[in-house]
């Protein structure tokens, strides 16, 4: 049995670098942390320190030039996930790239074309991907036992408000890190983009993709930023290919500690599937009037370390990639979608002209 490690880098030392990749790597016996790359020196040395061995970088080519790397990891803010991506990505690395994937529709489209011609797998940062529930609602759905979808609900509400206000420090008794915090990245949309929309419905939605198969076609939005720099509640009506209809919907605004909402919701012509993510559970109700139950254990409902291991399998040849591009491509592109539906009043964005 071959005892060979995959040599992983971590493009990103801030808050789920630091509080999940890291750790995450550090424990798995198959992978080999062999560099940490951040143009901030103080979060590099800090990420160092906290996790003694890795090579420490300050600059991308400097780390790909120097060190013998299977694939990266990247996380950092969202308007730099493009360029570090397709950087990583032309030099033949595997990469697991956080969610959102980038924030332009022709942005995901090049990242998915610069994988496919270097022949390496590119895995957007969805947990929730690699859940026995989520994975046997996309199996029954694609295996067209319910017939073609019909109606899609897709609803996430989400207790993300201080990270807009730019108060991180109201998280630390949840998530309790000991490196890192976000700061107030998700307050700037010069760093994120938008805020419910690329904090959270990109997991939603990314979900929504990966269960149903779908692909929007049309989309109308309207968003509410209740006085805060970014968006906090998101309302979007979707035309998919092959004529189904869904609603997409977002809250950031509830209590800090509460676990929140996310649903999807899939409504066939013989059936239909709740999958109740936050939960853990699935329903899948059938003409004939049966209903096929499941529930996770709670340890399992979101697990966090998953797209980092997907990586280091991927890189070994263990295993095939758990989270594709094209369900990254596709919320991109319902969000690249939305963001100018809302900037215009709600006006219908046809998907196709995101490529214009």
């Amino acid at each position: 049995m071959s005892t060979r490690q995959a040599r992983i880098g971590v493009i990103g030392a801030g808050w789920w670098s630091t509080y999940t990749h890291i750790p995450g790597l550090i424990e798995n016996p198959h992978a080999d942390l062999a560099a940490i790359c951040d143009r901030s020196e103080e979060a590099c040395e800090r990420a160092t320190t906290a996790f003694p061995g890795p090579a420490a970088y300050v600059d991308v080519e400097t780390m790909l030039a120097e060190t013998e790397l299977d694939g990266v990891v990247i996380a950092v803010p969202h308007v730099a996930h493009y360029d570090l991506a397709a950087r990583c990505l032309d030099a033949g690395l595997n990469v697991m790239l956080e969610k959102p994937m980038v924030l332009t529709a022709s942005h995901a489209a090049d990242l998915a074309r610069r994988a496919e011609a270097q022949a390496v797998e590119l895995i957007i940062g969805y947990p929730w991907h690699f859940t026995r529930t989520a994975m046997r609602a996309r199996e029954v759905i694609a295996s067209g036992e319910l017939g073609a979808l019909q109606h899609v609900v897709c609803t996430f509400s989400s207790m993300v408000v201080e990270f807009y206000r730019g108060n991180d420090a109201a998280y630390q008794p949840v998530f309790e890190w000991t490196v890192a915090g976000p700061g107030d990245v998700y307050a700037r949309p010069e760093l994120s983009g938008g805020g419910q929309g690329h904090l959270q419905i990109t997991h939603s939605s990314g979900l929504m993709f990966f269960v149903t198969g779908l692909r929007a076609r049309r989309v109308s939005a309207l968003m509410n930023s209740f006085d805060l720099p970014v968006d906090l509640v998101n309302a979007m009506t979707v035309d998919f290919e092959g004529g189904a209809l869904g609603v997409v919907s977002s809250t950031g605004n509830v209590p800090v500690g509460d676990s929140g909402q996310l649903d999807v919701r899939a409504y066939g012509e013989h059936g239909y599937v709740l999958l109740d993510a936050i939960a853990g559970s699935l329903e899948i109700h059938r003409r004939d009037g049966s209903i096929e139950r499941d529930r996770l254990p709670a340890g399992d409902t979101y697990p966090r370390f998953a797209t980092a291991a997907n990586l280091v399998d991927v890189c070994l040849g263990r295993e095939p990639n758990g989270s594709p591009a094209t369900f990254g491509h596709r919320s991109v592109e319902l969000l690249d979608a939305a963001y100018r539906s809302a900037a215009n009043g709600g006006r219908m964005v046809e998907v196709s002209d995101l490529y214009a």
